[in-house]
């Protein structure tokens, strides 16, 4: 368990930062039960009092959910997810809309600014999306879908952008489970998206970005 007593001023902010750690490193894996509070009490060297406000803290983020009679469960690695979790919910048009003003701007500022290398990890991960989608294994594949926007948009180097779109993780692979129909459309191609970041060309990598987008929200958002 990756708790240590804590000995310093500000206890409260200490345990919420070991108890955010435990989340974002998962540790604690979102839709799983936190240790319960006597042992939290315990493991951190604090009172319960302490304790209580850290949870109630981390669950007004977003971060926790308490479930009276049944425990506290991990909601979200982090803030923004949290807040999106809150304001979406199962609104999938609307988690989609937000991938698509994120998505759009990542594709564009990364056909100007990805390094070589970042290119080549594109690449390789794009062709394991689609050897898994090949062999209908949909896990693999919303794996590495993921993980290509993911570097997608961290190939902008606009750390702001970067750091909004990794705190939507679990709402952005919840969007791409939801449009995968194992037995009707297949997942939309990324190779022209892959060609424009290629090839250094904004206007058509933005235009790929928005373009399969707004096809997932035709087939999948209403």
């Amino acid at each position: 368990m990756p708790l240590a007593t804590t000995r310093r001023a500000g206890l409260v902010d200490q345990v919420i930062d070991q108890m955010r750690g435990a989340i974002s490193s998962g540790e604690w894996p979102v839709g799983r039960r936190i240790p319960p509070e006597p042992e939290l009490v315990q493991a951190l060297g604090v009172g319960r009092n302490t304790v209580r406000e850290a949870v109630r803290a981390l669950s007004h983020a977003g971060l926790l959910e308490v479930r009276q009679g049944d425990g506290t469960f991990v909601r979200a690695t982090s803030e923004i997810s949290g807040a999106v979790r809150r304001l979406c919910g199962t609104e999938l048009r609307e988690v989609l809309q937000v991938r698509r003003t994120l998505e759009v701007e990542g594709a564009r500022l990364a056909a100007t600014h990805r390094t070589d290398d970042e290119l080549r990890r594109l690449t390789a991960l794009l062709a394991e999306r689609d050897a898994a989608m090949a062999a209908k294994d949909w896990e693999r594949m919303i794996e590495h879908d993921a993980a290509f926007h993911g570097l997608l948009v961290q190939a902008s180097h606009n750390t702001l952008l970067t750091e909004l779109y990794r705190g939507l993780n679990e709402t952005v692979r919840a969007s791409i489970t939801a449009t995968v129909d194992e037995d009707l459309d297949p997942p939309v191609s990324h190779m022209g998206l892959l060609d424009a970041v290629r090839d250094r060309d904004p206007i058509r990598a933005a235009a790929e970005a928005s373009g399969f987008l707004e096809d997932i929200l035709q087939r999948h958002g209403e």
